[in-house]
């Protein structure tokens, strides 16, 4: 098995989408500390300048770009490929990590349905679709990072957009690992981010300091190294208000569902409720 070190370390690049802040700009000053040339990609000029400007306090000019990049049009990110390696070389790292989180319901309104789609799931597709074959075909080790969600798992009510969004995310890089490890001569892995609570611009609302429930971006990314580092697939966080051991049983009641025959997110039917807080209650 490759050795992360041998991945992530000075002369390789590495490309993050939604790099401009939170876990994507924690994973990029991770990987420019390393020593990699790191790309990321964002919207919004400004705040892409400003992280592009702690990169370079990092790693120095020459090893940094910063690109505008809409991820839900695949043409923006084939330029962005073109960019990173006519500038940098070629890419051993891709992290999919551009995410947004607009309210939806069932039947809201479909512009809502249509850019959360597009970044969060087309976003993915995208990167991988226009990154993954050069990555295979230079054939030296790499990784293929891409950012789900526990909402993708167990589905809560509330936001089904996003909730289909990061199931489909899931979905489409577990087949992407498969693919991987059967096509003769790939040295590259895919691996499936699942945060927990993490205090980003996405999650914290007005709320102006995170609250202690919430891990930041940093430990995330420690966390996210890690499990690479053990050859995971699934990186499943914790957080410090959910441990590792409470996703397993809310993820097992949510199988159930189809299992038993229960209803559909039966963690929140009123005939349902109480048993699965009797379930969650359960020793081994």
């Amino acid at each position: 098995m490759t050795r992360i070190q041998d991945i992530i370390k000075k002369s390789n690049v590495a490309v993050i989408t939604g790099g401009a802040s939170g876990i994507g700009l924690a994973a990029a000053k991770h990987f420019a500390r390393a020593g990699m040339s790191v790309a990321i990609a964002d919207l919004g000029g400004d705040r892409l300048a400003a992280a592009a400007d702690e990169l370079k306090a990092i790693s120095g000019e020459e090893h940094v770009l910063a690109v505008e990049t809409d991820v839900a049009q695949k043409d923006s990110l084939e330029a962005l490929e073109r960019t990173v390696i006519q500038r940098l070389g070629r890419v051993h790292v891709l992290m999919n990590n551009a995410g947004i989180g607009p309210e939806t319901s069932i039947f809201s309104a479909q512009a809502n349905w249509d850019s959360l789609l597009g970044v969060n799931l087309l976003g993915v597709i995208n990167g991988v679709r226009t990154f993954g074959q050069h990555m295979l075909s230079h054939g030296e080790p790499g990784l293929i990072i891409n950012t789900g969600s526990k909402q993708g798992i167990t589905t809560p009510p509330g936001n089904p957009a996003y909730n289909v969004s990061k199931a489909g995310v899931k979905v489409f890089t577990e087949a992407l690992e498969h693919e991987l490890r059967n096509t003769e001569g790939s040295k590259i892995s895919a691996h499936l981010l699942i945060p927990g609570f993490v205090f980003t611009g996405l999650t914290k609302g007005d709320r102006a300091e995170k609250p202690a429930a919430a891990w930041t971006s940093e430990q995330t990314v420690d966390f996210m190294i890690e499990s690479l580092e053990r050859g995971d697939f699934y990186i499943l966080c914790p957080d410090n208000d959910v441990a590792r051991d409470l996703d397993e049983r809310r993820m097992a009641w949510a199988m159930g569902d189809i299992i038993e025959n229960r209803p559909p997110l039966s963690r929140w039917h009123k005939d349902y409720s109480d048993k699965f807080k009797t379930y969650l209650e359960q020793k081994e």
